[in-house]
């Protein structure tokens, strides 16, 4: 049983070595975005291997209390944007 839900979308992602990311964009089904001043993608992770599903990824979770679309752990802006600060991959729709 697949549960449907609404989600904010992952509109793009720059971190093409993750192996959610085709094309430069998220296909995992929600990914979950860390806490700190920098909110990293937590779902993130390197692989030679990369998803062959064709979704589009929502935002499933929120840590980050502090942004201003954090709603009760929830992300409520319409689509974010996953890129690099650093070495991170992170939110780059946060907003404070």
């Amino acid at each position: 049983m697949i549960i449907a839900t609404d989600m904010p979308e992952v509109s793009r992602c720059a971190a093409i070595e993750c192996a959610y990311n085709t094309d430069s964009a998220c296909h995992a089904r929600a990914i979950t975005i860390g806490e700190g001043e920098d909110p990293d993608c937590d779902t993130f992770f390197s692989n030679n291997r990369h998803t062959s599903r064709d979704r589009i990824a929502g935002v499933g979770a929120c840590k980050v209390t502090n942004c201003d679309h954090n709603v009760d752990f929830e992300c409520s802006a319409d689509h974010i944007e996953l890129g690099y600060s650093g070495d991170s991959v992170n939110c780059l729709t946060y907003t404070h």
